[in-house]
């Protein structure tokens, strides 16, 4: 048996080399995702050394984009959909036409075609999932109005380009390329008595609306019906199986049987699983091969790149570049301020699509064999791609650290500063910090959270949660406990928390990493300050304890010491009180 095949040459250079790369350019203060790209570019085609195989690694890839979009639905569910219709669906339409147009513009200028120019915008016009969605959940804004917003609009944005690649074989024709009606039944055709194009739009829309419907009303009971049966058998490796078989077979059968992306059938997936109770269960379960796939995304972008380009077309691949980070955002920036919404959502949403992605170079790669565009126009993409990614995070960051002083600097005063009643819902005011002192800061207000809040509210403590779930945030100002719906992590909510004031400050989150950085942030504004958190390991709480963590509980020492004292409580098993002696463990239980 051979011990190097393409597949596991691809996956060992690949994971390893982004390992180091990404250790570097975190080393440096850059994103990892830069890391990620240079080492794509490293074993690519076009640099000297070990080249990795682009189709594998395409394909790889893919299945991080699946996993992730399951995961997204997993915590998005129908309601936050339509929610946010009303601005997903004309913001991404707006969005699409304008860089669409000014990628045409672009064309013409480099002396192409008006189809190729018309078929490079719309190239442009659409965001990368793997990106955006990696750059919400690192600041944990998929279940706010900022995320639910971006997520909307990227959906939108994937019909629109499962639409235009059913649509563009027909009309290659028209556009000045080679006309493929293959996907269109000729028989179809003619009894219906219309065109290609129009058939295959008809062809399209009931596919869609097929699939749609089948995940609400079937897949809604059907798939978290499966889930617990399968937990029920009490087998955890059952159970992640069978995760990762729903969100892998609902996405390849989508598009198999109903032309949708791997991404969409994905997407619907996890959102009809969230309506379980094991959905949380069932995130957890796929996270780490979430992450390992979508580096192999960067990976594989970064292998698509000839550094080369950058001598022989510096002025087109700036252009192009152009118009995705600014010209893109730049309109989907007015179009949220249009619709009402506050400086900090519209900063965020244009940021959020400044990228492009997986999509642009399916449409090019399809553009390209239908003689619509140069083979020239996939460099560009790529290039414009590569940039793009590199520099998203900067904006992101440029975002969270200036957004919300923008917000308030540019605020009027007085009446003139009351938003109509119509708007007061969507905008988001920049709160005032709490007036409590000598409180406690709950971050998390799950299992472990809500017994910490209820054990402080009984003492008497005065309190404040921070939990991201808006609504549960709200049904805790409710009750009479304080609380801020954000992350924890965004700009200024530790402030608005006073942690500065606070006396206690207590993290329930399970993730360590995440809850070693508001540690860290926690100590760096109060010295004074006395910190617990929470640990599974003794290697995570030396983690917390290293970010100024006073207290930690381990959960299995916890439980273990819980047990122990149930059993010292037990009628007949502790002995006298002026024995020395150890447990009795051969006497009998009370019944």
């Amino acid at each position: 048996m051979p011990h190097a095949t393409p597949l596991i040459a691809t996956l060992v250079a690949g994971i390893c080399l982004a390992f180091i790369a990404g250790l570097v350019a975190h080393r440096f203060r850059l994103p990892p995702i830069a890391g990620y790209l240079l080492a794509g570019v490293c074993i690519g085609p076009f640099t000297p050394g070990f080249v990795a195989d682009q189709k594998l690694a395409n394909e790889l890839a893919e299945i991080g984009v699946i996993l992730l979009m399951f995961g997204v639905g997993l915590h998005f569910s129908l309601k936050d959909l339509l929610s946010v219709r009303t601005i997903a669906i004309p913001g991404a339409i707006g969005q699409i036409l304008v860089a669409t147009f000014f990628g045409l513009l672009l064309g013409l200028a480099m002396g192409w075609s008006a189809g190729s120019g018309f078929v490079f915008g719309l190239s442009l016009s659409v965001a990368s999932t793997v990106v955006l969605l990696r750059a919400l959940q690192e600041r944990r804004m998929v279940e706010t109005e900022k995320g639910r917003i971006a997520v909307g609009w990227l959906i939108v944005e994937d019909l629109v380009m499962v639409l235009t690649l059913v649509l563009l074989p027909p009309l290659a024709g028209v556009l000045g390329g080679m006309a493929q009606t293959a996907d269109v039944d000729p028989d179809l055709t003619r009894a219906l008595g219309i065109g290609a194009v129009w058939t295959a739009v008809g062809v399209t829309a009931v596919k869609v609306s097929a699939f749609i419907a089948l995940m609400l009303v079937v897949g809604r009971k059907v798939i978290p019906l499966i889930l617990h049966y399968v937990a029920h058998t009490g087998s955890r490796e059952l159970f992640r199986l069978s995760v990762l078989a729903i969100a892998l077979g609902v996405a390849f059968g989508s598009a198999k049987l109903f032309g949708v992306s791997f991404a969409l059938g994905a997407f619907f997936a996890g959102m009809v699983l969230a309506e379980s109770q094991l959905s949380q269960q069932a995130a957890r379960e796929t996270l780490p091969l979430r992450d390992a796939f979508a580096v192999l995304f960067f990976v594989s972008v970064g292998m698509l790149f000839d550094p080369v380009n950058l001598l022989e077309r510096p002025l087109a691949i700036l252009a192009t570049v152009v118009t995705i980070i600014f010209i893109k955002s730049a309109a989907a920036y007015l179009i949220v301020k249009a619709f009402g919404y506050p400086r900090t959502i519209a900063l965020t949403i244009a940021a959020s699509l400044a990228q492009i992605g997986e999509f642009s170079f399916i449409l090019v790669v399809l553009g390209v064999g239908l003689k619509l565009l140069p083979p020239v126009a996939q460099d560009l993409v790529v290039a414009g791609a590569l940039f793009s990614i590199l520099v998203n995070p900067l904006l992101f960051m440029a975002v969270d650290r200036y957004g919300a002083k923008l917000d308030v600097a540019t605020e009027p005063a007085g009446e003139e500063a009351a938003p109509k009643a119509e708007e007061a819902a969507s905008l988001e005011d920049v709160p005032e910090p709490t007036t409590l002192s000598d409180h406690a800061v709950v971050v998390g207000y799950g299992r472990v959270g809500r017994h910490v809040v209820e054990r402080l509210r009984a003492a008497g403590i005065p309190l404040l949660v921070i939990e991201e779930r808006a609504g549960v945030a709200e049904a805790l100002r409710e009750s009479g406990i304080e609380a801020i719906g954000e992350p924890a992590g965004n700009r200024g909510v530790l402030a608005q928390a006073n942690i500065a004031g606070a006396r206690w400050f207590v993290t329930a989150i399970p993730d360590a990493f995440a809850a070693g950085t508001l540690i860290e942030q926690a100590r760096a504004a109060n010295g004074a300050l006395a910190i617990v958190a929470r640990a599974t390991s003794q290697a995570e709480a030396d983690h917390l304890r290293q970010f100024g963590a006073n207290h930690i509980v381990i959960a299995k020492e916890e439980l273990a010491s819980a047990m122990a004292e149930q059993l010292l409580k037990a009628d007949g098993l502790r002995r006298d009180a002026g024995a020395q002696g150890e447990l009795d463990l051969a006497a009998p239980l009370p019944a």
